[in-house]
């Protein structure tokens, strides 16, 4: 499928003015919805207030798994779908429109989508597919206090950094000062992006689905992570996002990159040791290897509806998701998500992604193929974070699963 992205979404929608009101749930006939997509706070949320659509005619039920992207595609190939709504981001779209399992949504935007901005809407070969309604990305997070007793900057690159961290447990204040999401597996193929995004180089040959990071921007990137390591707690291959936000609100850790959907959780002062939420400053991914691009992907993420339906299930199901994402919800959770929603004014949480994006952050990148890629990432760089295999053979290793994979999908 030729994806053509007929409107972006960016954070210029954080500017949009308050639109219609989306006075209450009220869904239209019967219907059961049935959500599948990830587990942290923000879609949490989505989907409780989802759930106040439940009626004496309507079912309202939510899965939150980290597991939602292998899950996905089988549960929607059945038919009738075991889940009408899929919460979907930049990659995890793709899966679903290769496989034709998610429906075009404009009758639906037209009949139930009064509260909708234009940049909300997704539109693949100009149709709707895809309702977008929080903008995201990794960032930095650090701890001005500690950096002040250690006498560097604010960090701007992954080189300040290390450079940072250094002199942070050369003068004893924090053995282990920075943390990052290097869990093998999704996290860990994340972290590669990211920082092969901020090179400002392609993943893939022009036109082609020939990959192309087995060059010196790729060995850069594994450098730096590899150089970032050595500043780590040593369980650092057991830690995903959540745990390093643990980590870093224990007061355990003084730099981090993490989600800009975590930021309200980790400022809110609620679970945090003292002194950590009151020098927390959330600033633009860093850069890496003397460029001027954060090193961060930047996300949306949004819901689309089942294609293997019925047309009941697709409404009932709309319209929650509607209600789940309105302005009013938006209004008394603002510090929760960066929202594309009307309305929203960003506040301390956002500063990071927006940071990002005006920096010139790149969007996740959305071919076919490169979902392939990053499972290829996922599998194929352990080794070399824990330290048993060189940056070379690693750039081989991920080089020879992707091709095997992609081949067998017809791209090369």
């Amino acid at each position: 499928m030729k994806f053509l992205l007929k409107t972006t979404v960016s954070l210029g929608v954080l500017c949009l003015t308050a639109g219609a009101a989306f006075a209450d749930c009220g869904i239209e006939g019967t219907g059961s919805v049935r959500i599948l997509g990830n587990d942290f706070e923000a879609l949490r949320l989505v989907n409780t207030t989802a759930e106040e659509c439940a009626s004496g005619t309507v079912t309202v039920t939510a899965n939150a798994t980290a597991e939602h992207k292998n899950l996905q595609v089988p549960a929607l190939s059945i038919n009738p779908a075991e889940y009408t709504v899929a919460e979907v981001a930049n990659n995890s779209i793709v899966p679903l429109l290769n496989q034709d399992l998610i429906r075009p949504l404009d009758d639906l935007v037209a009949k139930y989508g009064a509260s909708l901005q234009p940049n909300q809407l997704i539109k693949i070969d100009g149709k709707v597919m895809a309702v977008a309604f929080m903008g995201n990305a990794q960032h930095l997070f650090y701890r001005k206090d500690i950096l002040d007793k250690a006498g560097v900057a604010a960090p701007t690159s992954y080189e300040d950094m290390l450079a940072a961290a250094a002199k942070i447990k050369d003068a004893g204040l924090m053995e282990y000062p920075v943390a990052a999401s290097v869990k093998p597996g999704w996290d860990l193929a994340a972290e590669f992006v990211n920082d092969y995004l901020g090179t400002g180089a392609d993943f893939f040959a022009p036109g082609s689905a020939e990959l192309s990071i087995d060059n010196e921007h790729g060995l850069k990137v594994l450098e730096t992570m590899r150089a970032m390591s050595k500043f780590m707690d040593p369980d650092y291959l057991t830690f995903d996002a959540n745990s390093i936000k643990a980590e870093y609100e224990a007061g355990k850790t003084a730099m981090m990159v993490e989600w800009g959907s975590l930021a309200g959780a980790t400022i809110d002062d609620e679970g945090a040791a003292e002194g950590v939420v009151a020098n927390t400053v959330l600033a633009a991914a860093p850069t890496i290897g003397g460029g001027t691009i954060p090193a961060a992907a930047l996300w949306w993420d949004g819901f689309a509806i089942a294609k293997n339906i019925s047309d009941e299930d697709a409404a009932a199901s709309f319209q929650a998701m509607v209600h789940a994402i309105s302005p009013e919800m938006v209004a008394a959770n603002p510090a929760v998500a960066t929202w594309l929603v009307a309305g929203y004014e960003p506040g301390p949480a956002a500063v990071g992604v927006i940071a990002t994006a005006n920096g010139g952050a790149r969007a996740y990148p959305m071919q076919p193929y490169m979902g392939l890629l990053h499972t290829a990432l996922s599998t194929e760089l352990a080794e070399f974070m824990a330290g048993s295999e060189d940056a070379e053979q690693a750039l081989a290793d991920v080089k020879a699963a992707y091709d095997t994979a992609a081949k067998e999908g017809g791209y090369l």
